[in-house]
């Protein structure tokens, strides 16, 4: 017997009109996927005009990229269909209405993770506007990353408040987290396989319908909402673990004089049937809207549905302690900017400072949660000046952005390398040291980019992540 979904989905017909709430890395690469889909005629992408993020309405109906770093093909995708006529951005919430499927792709950080708590309030007023404007047969997708329960939960309870329809029966809803790294969007969309978790198996089919046509190597997971929700938070609290893995293992490494790249090679060739060494790389610190509070979501979860939690008495979460080893590397940052400069007589009060990339990943203008930002409070707070260069950030994320490297470097004392952008890689130790200034200037790595003995060479004072090898090397000049 056909349920009161699955007719209200047929008499639909297939997904032809789709709405994409939230024009940022998630949204604006699925919108113009999904408008690239010859079967899909229009896609709406919905962004508030707000004077913060409005302008991305025009540049997008433009046919230009807003967000800054490097996104293969994603420029070129979205001109070719904005002039297709299939994809164009919108602040009118009421064409809602007109779509077969709408997904959100909205941001939900933790204002505060000592109390679990996350903001939801952009999520909470996107699904307002979704259950305001939605019809029946209509499918609701959460991308967003979510507390598990979520779905299940608040965003349920919002949109049948808003719709006066009921989930299940009058709409479809599911949960299909995005799964995305900033620098690899279209291809990360395409190639990952896709964990699509529907309240109720007729959701979970027709969230399939809409995914399955942007996949190009991937393939669809299925499971429940829920299921879909720990997946995706438990994905980021295992990255985050294995990243404080390394750092710990760095930090390991730097106190018994060994360099940590060395030892992280010789772990991983040990390849082999049942062997899995999954190691990841240290630095300067983890950053990004993902790995920062993902474990905070899966934590809160199993607060909220674990009811009984058997876990051994007293002793912390695994993953609260690799988000702590993960937030320390950027105060060793600090350590190591002054013990490099001690080694030539100069204190960190007074020091000037060059800040090398305010971005939290390399060759991205992506600054959210950058851990740049604990750096440089504490050296700031501590009496240095800091100047900040970084060729993709603009200089709207609190801090001034220099794009002039060499003014930047002109005169520091010390330089702190805290994204790896390929710049960065390419920087000659004779003319870094030449506008420096300073007989002995400190390079603090965070990021294994500069060559150790060529800035050893030059006269430079080396300090980097992991580096024990090299960290306590003798002074030349």
């Amino acid at each position: 017997m056909t349920s009161p979904l699955q007719s209200r989905i047929d008499a639909r017909g297939p997904i032809r009109r789709v709405g994409v709430i939230g024009m940022g890395y998630v949204g604006i690469p699925a919108a113009v996927l999904f408008a690239d889909v010859s079967s899909i005629e229009q896609v709406y992408g919905f962004q508030r005009n707000s004077p913060s993020s409005g302008y991305k309405i025009d540049m997008l109906n433009r046919g230009e990229l807003p967000l800054k770093g490097e996104e293969p093909g994603l420029e070129d995708l979205i001109k070719k269909t904005v002039d297709a006529g299939t994809f164009r951005c919108t602040a009118d919430f009421s064409l809602v209405a007109e779509c077969d499927a709408v997904t959100l792709a909205i941001q939900t950080p933790f204002a505060n993770p000592k109390d679990l708590i996350p903001d939801f309030t952009p999520l909470v007023e996107g699904l307002r506007q979704t259950g305001r404007y939605l019809t029946p047969g209509t499918l609701v997708v959460l991308e967003s990353t979510i507390t598990p329960g979520t779905t299940t939960g608040m965003a349920k309870e919002i949109l049948e408040a808003e719709s006066g329809l009921a989930a299940g029966i009058d709409f479809a809803l599911a949960h299909a987290p995005e799964r995305v790294m900033v620098g690899r969007l279209l291809r990360n969309i395409r190639e990952h396989d896709r964990i699509v978790g529907g309240i109720d198996p007729v959701s979970t089919e027709r969230a399939i319908e809409l995914y399955r046509p942007v996949l190009t190597l991937g393939k669809i997971i299925p499971m429940t909402a829920t299921a879909a929700e720990v997946t995706k938070t438990a994905e980021n609290a295992f990255r985050d673990l294995q990243i404080a893995a390394a750092n710990q293992l760095a930090l390991h490494c730097e106190a018994m004089g060994v360099n940590v790249y060395d030892v992280r090679a010789g772990v991983d060739s040990l390849k082999g049937e049942g062997i899995t060494r999954a190691i990841l790389w240290p630095g300067a610190g983890v950053g990004g809207h993902c790995l920062t509070k993902d474990t905070w979501h899966l934590e809160r979860g199993a607060q909220m549905l674990g009811g009984d939690l058997d876990y051994p008495h007293g002793q912390e979460s695994i993953f609260g302690v690799a988000r702590s080893i993960n937030d320390f590397m950027p105060r060793h940052m600090a350590t190591l900017t002054r013990q490099g400069l001690e080694r030539v007589d100069k204190p960190l009060a007074g020091a000037k400072v060059a800040l090398l990339g305010w971005a939290f990943i390399k060759n991205s203008g992506d600054a959210r949660n950058t851990p740049a930002e604990p750096f440089y409070d504490l050296v700031t707070e501590a009496g240095a000046t800091v100047t900040v260069h970084d060729p993709f950030v603009e200089d709207d994320v609190g801090v001034p952005i220099e794009t002039d490297l060499n003014a930047v470097l002109a005169g520091a004392d010390a330089i702190a390398i805290f994204a790896g952008h390929d710049l960065y890689g390419r920087l000659d130790p004779a003319r870094v040291k030449h506008l420096t200034g300073q007989e002995h200037p400190v390079l603090v790595d965070g990021r294994n980019v500069a060559d150790p003995d060529a800035f050893i060479g030059a006269g430079f004072v080396y300090k980097g992540i992991g580096r024990g090898d090299k960290n306590n090397h003798p002074v030349k000049g």
